[in-house]
C-alpha cells in the first residue's frame, strides 16, 4: 500500500486552487484552476495535496451535502488489487460505503468510514500517465 494524497473536499474550488498554488506556491499538476479536481505536488516527496469539489464527491458517495457540514478530507490510499484488498478488510471487520467500482477510465475506487467516520479512498490504478 503507498499513500498517494491527502484530498481535501472544498466548496470554493477556484480560492482553495489559487491559495495552494499562488500563496503556498505549489505546482498544480494540471492547471485545472476552475476544478472540479487538482492535485499539488511539494517540491519534495511523491504524495500531494489534493483539491476535489464536495458536489463531485457527494455524487459519488451520494451523502455528502453542498456546504462544508460534514467531511472534509479524504485519505487516499493505492492498492495493487482492490477486489482482493476490499475482501480482506471487510473480512476483518470494514464496511464500505461504496464500491469497487470505476471512477473514471483510468482508476476504480472504494470508499469507506475510519471509527471516527473520516472517509478513507482506495483506488486501483488501471492506466499510468505516460
Amino acid at each position: 500500500m503507498e499513500l498517494a494524497q491527502v484530498r481535501l473536499l472544498v466548496t470554493d474550488f477556484a480560492a482553495c486552487y489559487r491559495f495552494y498554488a499562488d500563496v503556498l506556491g505549489l505546482k498544480p499538476q494540471w492547471g485545472a484552476a476552475d476544478g472540479p479536481y487538482e492535485k499539488f505536488s511539494p517540491a519534495t516527496g511523491s504524495a500531494g495535496i489534493a483539491l476535489q469539489d464536495r458536489a463531485m464527491m457527494a455524487e459519488v458517495l451520494g451523502e455528502l451535502g453542498e456546504t462544508a457540514t460534514g467531511h472534509r478530507s479524504l485519505v487516499v490510499l493505492r492498492v495493487d488489487d482492490l477486489d482482493t484488498y476490499c475482501a480482506q478488510i471487510t473480512g476483518c471487520g470494514a464496511t464500505l460505503v461504496h464500491g469497487p467500482a470505476p471512477m473514471t477510465d483510468r482508476m476504480r475506487v472504494a470508499h469507506l468510514k475510519d471509527p471516527e467516520g473520516n472517509l478513507v479512498e482506495l483506488q486501483e490504478w488501471l492506466l499510468l500517465r505516460g
